[in-house]
């Protein structure tokens, strides 16, 4: 990895990263802050986010309020399109509709008082795009 390379786990289970191994690996680790750790290995520096635990639980310290009535009107509306659209789905993982989920987004930035501007063509093809960026 290159000198400076943070780690941190989106995934789904806390065994995603050899925790044990980089502790063991490393000459150093010190607490940069709260669940924002540097490990020292072969001269560079690692940082690890929240000990390698699921990112946005461990570094966020759980899901703020909004975030989960989001998740669960999410849920709710797509419980909702699967009954209406019961027998036109094939058998599988189905990504929830994009309108659904940017409905709830739109709802909750009006809840807040918070208006969007619209994204100018440039930016929706750089969205779209794997070609710069991470």
């Amino acid at each position: 990895m290159k000198d400076g390379a943070v780690l941190a786990n989106s995934g789904h289970f806390n065994n995603e990263i050899d925790v044990e191994g980089l502790g063991h690996a490393a000459s150093r680790k010190r607490t940069i802050r709260p669940w924002f750790d540097e490990f020292i290995v072969d001269g560079k520096s690692v940082f690890l986010c929240g000990e390698g635990r699921l990112v946005n639980l461990a570094c966020a310290e759980g899901h703020p309020s909004t975030v989960m009535a989001m998740s669960f009107c999410d849920q709710a509306l797509g419980v909702e399109y699967g009954i209406k659209n019961q027998g036109k789905l094939a058998p599988g993982v189905h990504q929830l509709p994009a309108e659904i989920d940017m409905h709830v987004a739109g709802l909750q930035l009006e809840a807040m008082g918070i208006d969007i501007d619209v994204l100018t063509p440039q930016q929706i093809e750089y969205l779209n795009s794997w070609r710069e960026g991470t």
